[in-house]
């Protein structure tokens, strides 16, 4: 009994350091979203549930005054956040090795991102290009890349003759190197010749907060601009 008893004290410690260094990651996270203006998107992050963000995951953010213009309802902060990532972390010397064609998962089931990529600080994600790279590179499992607009959805389906055309192949673009480390590790990808599968274009914008959630924006974004 003392044996099990041991052991099932050492597994609560070990649940509770990691659940420590989740909070610390993203607190982390947070502070270097903050020193780089993106005040809308921590406003999402506080807003989301707390277990909703566990670590390992790289957050693609719309700057302020793209946030400011979006409707979001209180009740899709969640689902708008699981859509703006991608569950490993990534910094942007990795996402530059993705070929153009290629899909990458989001932490939304069934939902993905696909890349164009023509090197020179053009890669795409979807309809957005990213434009601030390794905002977040401080915590442990969490990384952070500013986009200039609101992710439009890819949809992965069985049928594959249907789908967005392909952008056309950038032969230059290198593919990953071997050895990464296992935590910076790009998840896997997927490039074929046909088409991707059809997507079902969510709406850019979402739907407006009737509680206030773009007041808000509006007001933090005034409060940002006086100082």
């Amino acid at each position: 009994m003392n044996m099990i008893s041991t052991f099932l004290v050492m597994l609560l410690i070990s649940s509770v350091s990691t659940a420590t260094d989740s909070s610390q990651d993203i607190l982390q996270a947070i502070q270097e979203m903050r020193t780089a203006n993106y005040f809308a998107f921590v406003m999402l992050i506080n807003m989301a549930p707390a277990d909703l963000i566990q670590g390992n995951i790289t957050f693609l953010m719309p700057r302020d005054r793209t946030l400011s213009q979006t409707l979001i309802q209180e009740n899709d902060v969640a689902d708008f956040l699981l859509r703006h990532s991608i569950p490993s972390p990534l910094l942007f010397d990795h996402l530059e090795h993705f070929p153009t064609g290629s899909i990458i998962p989001t932490s939304k089931p069934d939902l993905v991102l696909r890349v164009t990529n023509s090197g020179n600080m053009r890669f795409f994600l979807n309809n957005a290009r990213v434009i601030s790279p390794n905002i977040c590179t401080k915590s442990a499992s969490i990384r952070c890349h500013g986009i200039d607009q609101v992710l439009e959805d890819a949809t992965l389906t069985s049928d594959h003759n249907a789908g967005l055309p392909a952008p056309p192949c950038d032969h230059n673009v290198t593919s990953p190197p071997f050895g990464l480390a296992p935590v910076m590790s790009p998840p896997s990808v997927s490039s074929s010749s046909n088409p991707i599968p059809s997507s079902s274009a969510a709406q850019s914008a979402v739907a407006l907060s009737r509680t206030g959630i773009t007041g808000l924006i509006w007001l933090l974004m005034a409060v940002k601009f006086s100082l």
